[in-house]
């Protein structure tokens, strides 16, 4: 065969596969072997006028406003800058001629209308109109309701009779179920008022006084609505100088920027289809990071709204080595078991008691987070089971075990003792919490005790029969919380002597901590574990697992940025820490050699953790030094969370 007739037979392969002739050949594309061939004469390149006129029509119908007799080549184009594959084309790539057929336009979802809006939205916020003009006309997309883009300019503009006009036109469009559950007539009139008090806040700022009387004598008043507010606009008018007004009405003053703001509150009355909310794409993409810092386990840092301070391009993952699982200081001063260990509120120093009698206050150093021993406080006969901070952190209290009868208050500023409180040999005080005033604080035991002292050791009042385990004061200043011996925790008022009921577990409550905003409480269950109750709903939320609990003491305590960790000790010598929303621990911390019986997370150092354990010895946790992997992987943390087993999320 000789290769004219190659050629020929080439063509008329593509024509038959095709339907008609194949069209001219278009730039960037070499994979047709019909593009190859150069036919004489223009016309023989043309598709059928059927042809034509199906994909306009088909064009049409997506809103391209493309003319049916405009060149098959600019219609296949157009489909290329859409990311589209044509059923023609598919068809043709696989019976392998590759010919170049028409390719029809894809009709969107609305999904994708909805995205090809927001990021039209975005872009006209950047300043890019003619860019968000040609995505528009190219998508067959529309950004806004003609109605809605009118009234938008009328109101950047100023023109609000136009814009109050306009209110009329959007009225048909508000009974839309997106838009806000309120009743057309009064969505109408909020709308409304919203206008008239940027018209007349404006007319103030320029010095037209007898306007702006009149917009709100004669417009704002007869609409009968917020008439409280109408007073308050109407005492602006005492002002004498702009910057006064801008001040009393906390406005920033005619201009594009309050009048943005006022369209942002207007769109809220608006359903999306007319209107969309103001910056929906950047709210949409802060959601989307904010849940993933949620779902990460180990997201310890303090959160930034700011969608500058994160990569979009990757999903937000926090390594465990910025997590305080490793050991960074052994402190071995005590020569007993240390029974507890508790950080000041500032953060700034770490409080251990101990059973050698003593109780150790160490200074946080602000640049390396090492600890460094400040002075010792002496003379705790039984040894020191349980340590309260005031408010302030000027003073220290103390309590022993079961069997003592005393408490101390010390001054660790000074290290002298101002009180040493004892009612009666008799009593058994093991546990004491502050009053938010500082002023004041509670102090009881498991015989029976239940006083309010001040700082004195004064004894304020009393509650009789009431056999302490744990106390916790909250912020309202009023309601004590007690665990007692009836395995409950009941509110407590000094004021009126009322209690009430708030928790009630099957098993003993040998400690409780309550989080700062006083919603959760933190509970360790005899044989039971660690269990997080909701106070203000008196419900369960969560038992952790993991933890060996027995009849000891144990404290666990919240910690991390917006508290959002949970770190017990347990009686198999490891540290547990959980994420508060998962049941099984995210990390194990390995290295005291008896039971850990109290930790406490640095409430403003959340990479910083301290562990008290009958070993004698208070470990400082923070986050890994600057190691290899290898190096890493042989410290003594152990990532929950590598076994597949452990995984959960809640």
């Amino acid at each position: 065969m000789s290769g004219d007739e190659t050629l020929a037979s080439a063509s008329s392969s593509s024509d038959s596969d095709t339907g008609g002739a194949s069209p001219p050949p278009r730039k960037k594309h070499r994979s047709s072997a019909a593009e190859g061939v150069g036919e004489p004469g223009a016309l023989a390149g043309l598709p059928s006028a059927t042809h034509l006129s199906r994909t306009g029509t088909n064009m049409q119908s997506n809103g391209t406003g493309q003319e049916q007799n405009h060149p098959a080549s600019n219609v296949t184009q157009n489909g290329d800058a859409n990311g589209l594959q044509s059923n023609a084309g598919s068809a043709s790539g696989a019976s392998g001629t590759g010919s170049g057929s028409l390719k029809k336009k894809k009709r969107l979802s609305q999904a994708e209308e909805d995205v090809i809006r927001l990021i039209g939205q975005h872009l006209n916020g950047l300043g890019l109109n003619q860019t968000v003009d040609l995505l528009m006309q190219e998508s067959g997309c529309r950004l806004e309701h003609p109605s809605a883009t009118k009234f938008r300019n009328h109101v950047m503009e100023g023109e609000w009779d136009k814009a109050e006009n306009d209110l009329n036109e959007l009225k048909a469009l508000m009974h839309s179920p997106n838009a806000i559950v309120v009743r057309a007539p009064d969505s109408l009139l909020r709308m409304k008022f919203l206008l008239l008090q940027q018209k007349y806040l404006e007319y103030l700022e320029d010095g037209k006084v007898l306007e702006a009387l009149q917009v709100l004598r004669g417009e704002l008043t007869p609409l009968k609505y917020n008439t409280d507010r109408i007073h308050v606009l109407s005492g602006y008018l005492m002002c004498s100088h702009p910057e006064d007004l801008k001040a009393k009405a906390e406005w920033e003053g005619k201009g594009a920027g309050s009048r943005c703001r006022l369209l942002d509150k207007l769109q809220t009355y608006l359903p999306p289809s007319v209107m969309l909310p103001p910056r929906r794409l950047q709210t949409l993409l802060r959601q989307a990071v904010e849940m993933q810092r949620d779902r990460c386990l180990y997201h310890n840092t303090k959160l930034d709204s700011s969608l500058d301070s994160v990569s979009l391009l990757l999903d937000h993952v926090c390594s465990r080595k910025q997590f305080p699982c490793y050991t960074q200081q052994i402190l071995t001063e005590h020569c007993n078991e240390v029974w507890f260990c508790k950080f000041s509120n500032d953060g700034t120093k770490l409080a251990t008691g101990s059973k050698d009698t003593t109780v150790i206050i160490w200074q946080v150093e602000p640049d390396s987070h090492q600890l460094k021993l400040v002075r010792t406080l002496e003379g705790h006969a039984y040894g020191v089971s349980y340590l309260a901070w005031s408010p302030d952190d000027v003073y220290l209290i103390a309590c022993g075990p079961d069997d003592c009868s005393e408490l101390w208050l010390w001054n660790v500023q000074t290290g002298e003792l101002r009180t040493k409180m004892s009612q009666s040999h008799e009593d058994s005080l093991t546990s004491v919490a502050w009053n938010p005033d500082g002023k004041r604080f509670v102090t009881g035991g498991q015989r029976g005790q239940f006083y309010q002292c001040d700082l004195e050791g004064n004894l304020l009042e009393s509650w009789e029969g009431v056999r302490v385990q744990c106390l916790w004061c909250m912020s309202d200043g009023r309601t004590v919380l007690a665990s007692d011996t009836h395995q409950r925790i009941r509110g407590y008022s000094f004021e009126d002597l009322t209690d009430r009921n708030i928790v009630q577990e099957d098993h003993p409550i040998m400690s409780f901590t309550v989080s700062k905003n006083g919603r959760l409480a933190l509970l360790n269950v005899a044989t039971q574990g660690v269990h997080l109750w909701d106070l203000q709903d008196r419900v369960l939320v969560r038992k952790y697992q993991g933890v060996t609990q027995g009849f000891y003491t144990i404290h666990s305590c919240f910690g991390g940025h917006n508290e959002d960790f949970i770190a017990s000790g347990s009686e198999d010598h490891k540290v547990y820490i959980w994420h508060k929303r998962s049941e099984l621990p995210i990390m194990e911390l390995t290295g005291h050699t008896r039971t850990v019986n109290c930790v406490s997370w640095n409430p403003c150092i959340p990479s910083l953790m301290a562990s008290a354990s009958d070993d004698g010895t208070v470990r400082i946790w923070g986050p890994a030094p600057f190691l290899d992997a290898q190096e890493l992987d042989g410290l003594n943390g152990t990532d929950m969370l590598s076994q597949s087993q452990n995984k959960q999320e809640v």
